[in-house]
C-alpha cells in the first residue's frame, strides 16, 4: 500500500469513526435527557434530539481531525 493511500485511508476512517462515535455519544446523551429523536412528529423533542446530534457528529469529526494532526505532527517531529 502507497503511503498517500494509507494516509487517505486513515484520514476517512478517522473522520468517519469520529463524526459516528460523536453522534451516538451525542443522541444516547439526548436519550439519557429525555430528547428523542424518534418521537412522532416533530416537536420541540424530537428537534433538539436531532441538533443535539448534528452537533455531537461534528465536534466527534473535529476531535478526530485534531487527533489526525497531532499524530502527523508528532511523526514529523521525530528524527
Amino acid at each position: 500500500m502507497t503511503q498517500d493511500t494509507r494516509k487517505l485511508l486513515i484520514e476517512g476512517l478517522s473522520d468517519a469513526v469520529g463524526f459516528i462515535g460523536g453522534a451516538l455519544l451525542a443522541f444516547w446523551l439526548g436519550r439519557f435527557f429525555g430528547f428523542d429523536i424518534f418521537a412522532e412528529g416533530y416537536g420541540n423533542s424530537a428537534i433538539i434530539g436531532i441538533v443535539m446530534v448534528g452537533i455531537g457528529g461534528g465536534l466527534g469529526l473535529q476531535l478526530a481531525r485534531r487527533w489526525r494532526r497531532a499524530r502527523e505532527q508528532k511523526e514529523s517531529d521525530e528524527p
